[in-house]
């Protein structure tokens, strides 16, 4: 009965899903999650931020983010930093524990908050040893979550980097990674080939841009002081115009 009962829910759920296709999904979440030397960071979305306070909702973006921590355990990583992204298509075919897609579990969630929703991006990292990873949520967590389970918020960011034991809990990393969040860089910036520009409100380079946690120093100076390198990092922004939702799979060096 109770395995009827889900048919039945699931078959609901796609055809909520199919009546509602095609309705703007603009409002939504941004889910984070960090497992050992895997990092994801998923964007659901949905039509109102009523939806998006809604439990079910809530729950299908930390499975979704757990769902993509697990497909990152499978992809081969390298002495490289691996990063893959997803499109809404591929994360749709990616399978939860219960064997079901999280397309299924979509329609699923459709059905029960009676509003068009959507899977729309997710950027996975896989580190090897030498490389750490942080990731941040914004609006932050009111109390402490624990570190397994996926956090989210409108804004979210993974940095990959470097340190030694000047930096040994993560804590300017963190704080680096909040200030991707706040001051939406456009790449890190190498001093060798990038200038600071003119104008410092409109430095788009990481490296360059006054540090948020404490503007009298720059990005730069702080990663410096503390021995920590930036390889990499993602910012994601609910509802932003992306350049592409292409799939791609490429390792950082």
């Amino acid at each position: 009965a109770e395995q009827w009962l889900q048919e039945q829910a699931q078959a609901m759920g796609w055809s909520k899903a199919t009546k509602l296709e095609g309705r703007n999904t603009t409002q939504g979440l941004i889910g984070v999650l960090l497992k050992n030397n895997i990092g994801a960071m998923v964007e659901v979305n949905c039509e109102t931020d009523f939806v998006a306070r809604n439990q079910s909702f809530q729950k299908f973006v930390q499975a979704a983010s757990t769902a993509c921590v697990r497909y990152m355990d499978q992809v081969e990583g390298d002495a490289n930093l691996t990063k893959v992204g997803l499109n809404s298509e591929a994360l749709k075919q990616i399978k939860l524990d219960d064997g079901k897609s999280l397309g299924d579990h979509l329609a699923l969630m459709i059905g029960t908050v009676g509003e068009n929703a959507s899977l729309n991006r997710a950027i996975c990292y896989k580190a090897p040893e030498s490389i750490n990873l942080t990731g941040y949520v914004h609006p932050a967590p009111t109390e402490e979550v624990p570190s397994e389970v996926p956090q989210f918020g409108k804004y979210g960011s993974i940095l990959a980097y470097k340190h030694t034991s000047a930096d040994s809990n993560g804590e300017v990393a963190k704080k680096v990674c909040q200030h991707v969040v706040g001051m939406k860089p456009a790449r890190i910036g190498d001093k060798s080939r990038d200038e600071p520009a003119k104008d410092k409100d409109d430095e788009t380079c990481l490296i360059y841009q006054e540090y948020l946690a404490d503007p009298s120093y720059t990005v730069a100076e702080v990663l410096e002081a503390n021995h920590v390198e930036v390889v990499d990092f993602q910012r994601f922004e609910c509802g932003e115009k992306t350049k592409t939702d292409d799939e791609t799979v490429r390792a950082v060096n």
